[in-house]
């Protein structure tokens, strides 16, 4: 009846365009009136105690900082900088289009924003150069997923805040499958050029080893900004908000470093921030709604019993559980489905044994998936905006059906070597 019931919710909300939060918060709403009599009293710390977390702050700290970066023009010196170096492998500057990606990933914690960002450098110039479109399609919306994996990761920071697990564990978690999803997308780019060289045309004049390397040594405020958030959390000199206020002020100095900074920056920086995180923060409202609703029902644990008495592996239901959110990729955004999702499936999960921290980095991968996944994969539409709709969506879907293909098979890989994702944690002392 509950799952009908929420069924029903999504598709009105798809159907008729009503906002997410609102939705899904009536309806943990008509949970709570209907069984409980209209219990509404456990709502009011519930909700205070999520945005009352000093957790929770990074998250509008981290939209800032990947604000300032974009209007800032930082990440276009960060492609500009390493985009010699890249050039010298096959696929050359789709090559680049992963490793800015990469970059800006580790400082902005946000898919949409990376795919947005290092897709308005370089979209319309690679195809002036005369590379295939669907190849450079494919690179920006892929690469862009690496956003909410590489640390630091807004979506890791909702996760760990709302079911008390530790963010810096997650965010360390994330750097390994991070690096190896970026190097997978690279071999594959790697391989199709050296097959079809005519998808990355050759230039004529190529830059030296040693010049590439020392216009790469350019970007070297940014590493400087990468340390300064991920550093300081894995040395244990600050806590993710730190980190995050960390990173905004560097953000800040350096812009000032290369003369962008002015108050019209900051301000348009802190509207785009207020608008960004409102959004998030009425589905945020309304999954906390929902989950309490759902906590009263006593739904989860009797989950957790079927799912015992039905004689199914662990292994079987963590698949399962996979499928389940490919689907729900097909309909929902990633913070969305996260938010909808976790009152039923995290204590399933951690019921059967597995680590939450490992769940967490696998999770993240699928929301991944959901991304390139028609109708409303998101990066799908960004890349379309960026092109200024000169392409259809089956377009952009077909150009990322390789890179959705690699990232199943890193979500297998991580499913079969959980260490992979927890070795880091463990050596910088998580448990």
């Amino acid at each position: 009846m509950l799952a009908l019931g929420l069924t029903s919710i999504v598709a009105a909300t798809i159907l008729t365009g009503s906002m997410l939060g609102i939705a899904i918060a009536a309806f943990g709403l008509v949970i709570l009136y209907f069984q409980f009599g209209g219990n509404f009293s456990v709502l009011g710390n519930a909700l205070w105690n999520t945005f009352n977390s000093f957790t929770f702050t990074a998250i509008p700290a981290f939209i800032l900082l990947g604000e300032l970066l974009g209007k800032s023009g930082l990440a276009d010196r960060i492609y500009t900088a390493i985009s010699p170096f890249f050039e010298r492998l096959p696929g050359r500057l789709l090559q680049t289009n992963i490793g800015a990606c990469t970059a800006f990933a580790a400082i902005s914690g946000s898919s949409t924003a990376t795919s947005a960002v290092i897709g308005s450098i370089a979209y319309d110039e690679l195809l002036k150069r005369g590379y295939d479109r669907g190849a450079v399609l494919g690179t920006i919306a892929a690469g862009g997923t690496l956003g909410i994996l590489i640390p630091p990761s807004i979506a890791f920071i909702i996760y760990g805040s709302w079911q008390n697990v530790s963010i810096g564990a997650l965010f360390i978690a994330g750097i390994i499958p991070g690096l190896l999803l970026a190097l997978f997308f690279m071999i594959y780019i790697g391989i199709r050029a050296t097959l079809d060289p005519s998808i990355a045309p050759s230039t004529s004049v190529q830059m030296s080893l040693a010049r590439a390397l020392v216009r790469s040594a350019e970007a070297w405020p940014f590493a400087i900004l990468i340390f300064a958030i991920l550093g300081s959390i894995f040395f244990g000199f600050a806590t993710p908000t730190e980190s995050a206020a960390l990173g905004v002020l560097t953000t800040l100095i350096l812009a000032a470093f290369y003369r962008r900074l002015s108050w019209d920056l900051v301000w348009q920086s802190l509207v785009a921030t207020v608008r960004t995180f409102s959004s998030l923060s009425l589905v945020i409202a309304g999954a906390v709604v929902l989950s309490q609703a759902v906590a009263l029902t006593g739904l989860p644990k009797e989950l957790i019993r079927i799912v015992g008495e039905s004689g199914l592996s662990a292994t079987a239901v963590i698949l399962a559980i996979y499928v389940m959110y490919m689907i729900l990729g097909c309909f929902f955004g990633p913070i969305e489905m996260l938010l909808i999702t976790l009152p039923f499936v995290f204590p399933l999960v951690t019921g059967l044994g597995y680590d939450p921290v490992w769940f967490g980095v696998v999770l993240v991968i699928v929301i991944e998936i959901g991304l390139l996944t028609p109708p409303v994969g998101i990066n799908l539409f960004v890349v379309m905006a960026i092109s200024r709709n000169q392409v259809s969506l089956g377009e952009v879907a077909m150009a990322c059906v390789p890179f959705w293909m690699i990232m199943v098979g890193m979500l297998l890989l991580l499913t079969l070597l959980p260490q992979v994702a927890l070795f880091l944690p463990q050596l910088a002392g998580f448990s």
